[in-house]
């Protein structure tokens, strides 16, 4: 081969318009395939981060109760975990780590109840509809099951 050879363009280099057609529908159907597996997960780790945060702030509140003596009431509510009601007298907190009292996954507040119609008292999240009922991600995640 020539020396000036080297640089001529071959005449076939690069795809055809066919073949970038050929892998573009390719992708779109691995994506189609892909994506609704990918987004059920999404929904489910928030309903386990849901079931997780009411397990740590069970054990704040029982931690509460050995404390001050009983749980907060249902007007003190959550916040009595992070700041002193009057009246709690033997209060050591905050009994949370970041000091203030979480949202749920889905940014709505968790609800509490004492004393509680399932156990001592009731906490549970409406899931993503802020509705009772629902499956999937709008199902409820409650501290009593």
């Amino acid at each position: 081969m020539k020396q000036r050879d080297r640089y001529l363009p071959l005449p076939n280099a690069g795809f055809t318009l066919l073949e970038l057609l050929v892998v573009l529908v390719i992708l779109g159907l691995l994506a189609s395939l892909v994506g609704p597996q990918v987004l059920r997960h999404v929904g489910t780790s928030k309903t386990q981060t849901a079931a997780l945060q009411i397990e740590e702030l069970s054990a704040a509140l029982d931690l509460y109760r050995l404390e001050v003596g009983a749980y907060p009431s249902t007007q003190q509510g959550l916040e009595a975990l992070v700041s002193q009601p009057s009246g709690a007298k033997n209060w050591n907190g905050p009994y949370l780590k970041k000091k203030v009292v979480r949202k749920d996954p889905w940014g709505n507040d968790y609800h509490y109840q004492f004393p509680g119609d399932h156990g001592e008292y009731d906490l549970y999240s409406l899931g993503a509809d802020d509705r009772e009922g629902g499956d999937g991600e709008n199902q409820d995640v409650r501290s009593w099951e």
